[in-house]
């Protein structure tokens, strides 16, 4: 399964990209509330909402809220890392999922992380 990043998402709602290429993806509750808070009206949260029914959504609970700690604590200062990006990083490695962004940057200094690599 691949995790889908919110620039992903973003893109998919905008028409900008196709994800009919995967057979399988998700989202956590984090990436789903940045769609929420990036709505212009409320038209554009209802198509949004409509597009993403299908979406698969992962919980994010306690053991992924402690690993995005560690994350936070390793690489907030190195590499600036968000409070977002530390809980979708820690999501992906609780659930061996690859991730699929094109913020790459904010991701690959991590060494277990799997980045997905659009073929």
């Amino acid at each position: 399964m691949i995790f889908l990043d919110s620039c992903i998402v973003i893109d998919f709602l905008n028409g900008k990209l196709d994800l009919s290429e995967i057979d399988h993806f998700c989202i956590n509750s984090i990436v789903d509330m940045e769609i929420i808070a990036g709505a212009r009206d409320k038209r554009d949260l209802h198509t949004s909402n409509k597009k993403m029914v299908d979406f698969n959504l992962i919980d994010v609970e306690q053991d992924i809220l402690d690993l995005a700690r560690e994350l936070m604590f390793i690489y907030k200062l190195s590499h600036n890392m968000s409070i977002y990006d530390a809980i979708i990083a820690s999501t992906c490695l609780v659930y061996d999922l690859e991730l699929y962004t094109h913020n790459k940057k904010d991701f690959r200094f991590i060494p277990e992380i799997k980045l997905y690599n659009r073929g």
